[in-house]
């Protein structure tokens, strides 16, 4: 792409981030090093272990640099630790501009008075960080404190909706300038080819239903296996498909065990290409208890999925709460998104051949529109 003009020679830019671990802001970030222009740009990439599903899918030319640290972040002293070895690295690299996102944002923002002259910082945060530090953290108020203040030192945090920048100026004081909010990019003919590639992934009747996200609490699966025998009552060969790994795996099975959902639900796990499962679902399922976006349910949508959401606290009633393929049920109420789900699928096959998205709509959410938005910044 060639979004942004700029002068030579390329100046480096450090993408920086836990691991590459399947998840949305891994897959973002990947997104972004594989689009970047090089012809202004060169990038590298800091992790804290240099492992995860999306590590093959980098590029050839990202120089990736490994800060073999992932145990050193749980703590305050282990903090420090990560923040004095990623000064080092950085002195050693002195990019232009360095891009952070998750839990190591902190590490980034304190290290801050350490780097080069000139370095610019951008944080990106990929939830409603005061909502998250209520339900995460044993001490939110304190840990609310640290982020005010450290968050200060970045040039600018990128917020992936306007209520994530509310959320920044309102409850964490920062200046009105410095949130920036930039929406995750979608790249369509990819999503669309890869989608229609490989064959329909499922058998059986149906209706099919998706999920997708990690296997973690804040992403509400235990709140749709609790959905479904109402569902199987209405709409006995439904089959659920969830998509991702994640720490409550097990705790998952055994929910679906002690429901009876064994022959009803299944868990394939992290897939390279998860699109031929979201374009042949009869109906895709968000039930977050937050989500800073949903790149998932963008690209079900981008497909032509039909959806159900949870209208959790972040962006999803912002973007996606007008749209016709998107049915919003309240957040925590299992039985409403049972009958939400069956009303969906009753209709869907119908609707499915008239839904149509709109172009103007998914525009602002394009892989070159967002790129450009993320050059401009990096040279601002």
């Amino acid at each position: 792409m060639k979004a942004v003009q700029g002068p030579h020679p390329r100046k480096k830019i450090v993408f920086l981030i836990g691991s590459l671990a399947g998840g949305g802001a891994e897959r973002v970030f990947v997104t972004l090093l594989r689009h970047l222009d090089r012809n202004y740009f060169e990038p590298h990439l800091i992790v804290l272990e240099a492992e995860g599903e999306f590590l093959c899918q980098l590029p050839d030319d990202v120089v990736i640099h490994s800060l073999n640290g992932d145990r050193h972040r749980r703590s305050l002293p282990g903090l420090c630790y990560l923040m004095w070895s990623l000064v080092q690295l950085l002195w050693k690299i002195r990019p232009r501009t360095v891009l952070s996102t998750g839990r190591i944002n902190l590490a980034l923002a304190l290290a801050r008075p350490f780097l080069p002259r000139g370095t610019k910082l951008l944080i990106r945060e990929c939830s409603v960080l005061s909502t998250r530090l209520e339900s995460d953290t044993r001490f939110p108020h304190a840990w609310r404190w640290l982020y005010q203040r450290l968050y200060r030192w970045a040039d600018n945090v990128v917020c992936l909706s306007d209520s994530m920048v509310r959320d920044m100026t309102e409850h964490f004081n920062l200046p009105q300038q410095r949130p920036v909010r930039i929406y995750n990019p979608i790249d369509i003919d990819l999503v669309r080819e890869l989608g229609a590639s490989g064959g329909n992934p499922y058998c059986g009747a149906g209706p099919q239903l998706v999920a997708a996200g990690r296997l973690s609490s804040e992403k509400g699966f235990d709140l749709l296996l609790a959905a479904m025998p109402r569902v199987i009552e209405c709409l006995p060969n439904a089959r659920l498909t969830i998509l991702g790994q994640g720490p409550l795996k097990s705790v998952l099975e055994e929910q679906v065990a002690t429901l009876g959902l064994t022959e009803s639900v299944s868990f394939p796990g992290f897939q390279q290409n998860p699109w031929p499962y979201l374009c042949h679902a009869d109906l895709f399922v968000l039930p977050s208890r937050r989500e800073g976006f949903s790149n998932a349910l963008l690209e079900a949508l981008a497909l032509e999925t039909p959806a159900v959401a949870v209208d959790c606290p972040g962006a999803i009633r912002e973007i996606y709460g007008s749209h016709p393929a998107v049915r919003l049920v309240p957040a925590g109420d299992s039985l409403m998104l049972a009958a939400a789900i069956v009303e969906r699928c009753k209709a869907a096959r119908h609707e499915r051949t008239n839904l149509k998205i709109s172009t103007d709509w998914l525009a602002k959410f394009a892989l070159q529109r967002i790129m450009g938005e993320y050059s401009a910044l990096f040279l601002g």
